[in-house]
């Protein structure tokens, strides 16, 4: 079960006018703000990634709005392992549990969640708030993360998870960005 106090959102590479080629795209940058939103209400630690942002360009512009708080982290590996100031705040949070959420779920999302996993985190890929160009690389990436031992799951799932009991004191300002 996630945990509050074990948990940290990794927001990947969902940027420029790859980000608009996203399958479902509307649904996915929806869901990656629900988890943004949540994480800052929660204080759960963000770290927000970006891939070569001179050529891709920035982080779309409802998402990055939510970030004010968080300095991106540019990248050129594909995992985001791949930074060292990545790894450097990852270890800085001395948090175990990872939601990544982002783009695109077969290369960035893919490669990042084996090098976590290969770290023993428990990584947990926020399947409605990942995506792909095609749905078909998407659901073979699922596969193989969910073969490879990251948990699968659905952003409402895991707010649920992390807030355990409708009794939590963030319950109710929580609810309603979901509904």
């Amino acid at each position: 079960m996630l945990d509050i106090q074990q948990c940290c959102l990794t927001v990947v590479d969902v940027q420029g006018k790859l980000a608009q080629l996203m399958h479902g795209r509307e649904a996915l940058f929806k869901n990656i703000q629900i988890l943004v939103q949540v994480a800052n209400i929660l204080e759960i630690p963000i770290l927000w990634c970006q891939q070569c942002p001179d050529a891709l360009g920035p982080t779309v512009t409802e998402i990055a709005q939510l970030l004010t708080d968080v300095k991106p982290i540019n990248k050129s590996a594909f995992s985001c392992c791949g930074a060292e100031k990545f790894n450097a705040r990852l270890k800085d949070s001395a948090r175990n549990q990872i939601l990544l959420c982002g783009i695109e779920t077969h290369v960035c999302i893919y490669q990042t969640a084996i090098d976590l996993l290969r770290q023993d985190f428990n990584v947990n890929i926020i399947a409605d708030a990942v995506s792909s160009r095609t749905p078909e690389n998407k659901q073979i990436a699922l596969n193989r993360l969910a073969a490879e031992g990251a948990k699968i799951s659905c952003t409402e799932m895991a707010i649920f998870e992390l807030l355990k009991t409708a009794e939590h004191p963030k319950f109710r300002q929580i609810a309603k960005l979901i509904k």
